[in-house]
């Protein structure tokens, strides 16, 4: 019960987060934004620990520096780069919890619609990065590299928590893969929409995958 009125209460929070973007004022994005966030965080602490405790501690860690890197990613200043670095670790995260237990899968033929997608966004945005290349590239291996292990926990386990958990990856770099569109190739009024609705999506779903 408790967990669906949080989930709730993250619907309605993520909503003004989103609509504070397009109407404002300000204040709605600093106040729903991360209290968006820190509903999955409980999401994911009233979770059960039937994946093993690495996977919970993992999962709650990723959630902390994703909860970061929505406050710096939010300020007037640009802080681009420390936001980049706590998802990065965020991610990171995640890889722990998805490989905790099974250990790191390396299947070819999962691993290469991972590789297409990579390329075509970097084909993307590559004319558009400049000092910011490396940086997004390594994020790119990462955050792709954990939704490549999140299907093969999933293409392992079968089970329900580990298929939520796979969608809200591939959900994560659909979020991300919108916000360097829109940041490096120039901005776009859907943006921010689609951006927050699919990571707001995604962050659930994983939290939700602690069982």
């Amino acid at each position: 019960m408790i967990t669906r009125i949080l989930t709730g209460l993250m619907i309605v929070c993520g909503i003004l987060a989103i609509a504070g973007h397009y109407v404002g004022p300000r204040w709605i994005i600093y106040v729903f934004k991360p209290l968006t966030t820190i509903l999955i965080i409980a999401i994911a602490f009233l979770g059960g620990t039937s994946a093993g405790p690495v996977y919970k501690t993992a999962i709650l860690i990723g959630l902390f520096f994703s909860l970061a890197g929505d406050v710096l990613l939010m300020l007037p200043s640009d802080q681009f780069i420390l936001g980049l670095v706590s998802f990065l670790i965020a991610q990171i995260c995640y890889i722990v919890a998805f490989t905790s237990g099974q250990g790191f899968n390396f299947k070819l033929a999962s691993l290469v619609p991972v590789l297409v997608y990579g390329v075509v966004v970097y084909a993307l945005l590559s004319a558009h990065l400049g000092r910011m290349r490396l940086p997004v590239i390594a994020y790119m291996i990462v955050i792709l590299t954990m939704a490549w292990q999140a299907w093969e926990r999933y293409r392992s386990l079968g089970e329900w928590a580990a298929l939520i958990a796979f969608i809200g990856a591939v959900l994560f770099v659909i979020s991300d893969s919108v916000l360097a569109l829109d940041r490096f190739r120039g901005e776009f009024g859907a943006a921010r929409a689609l951006t927050l609705s699919t990571y707001y999506a995604a962050q659930w779903l994983i939290a939700s995958s602690v069982v």
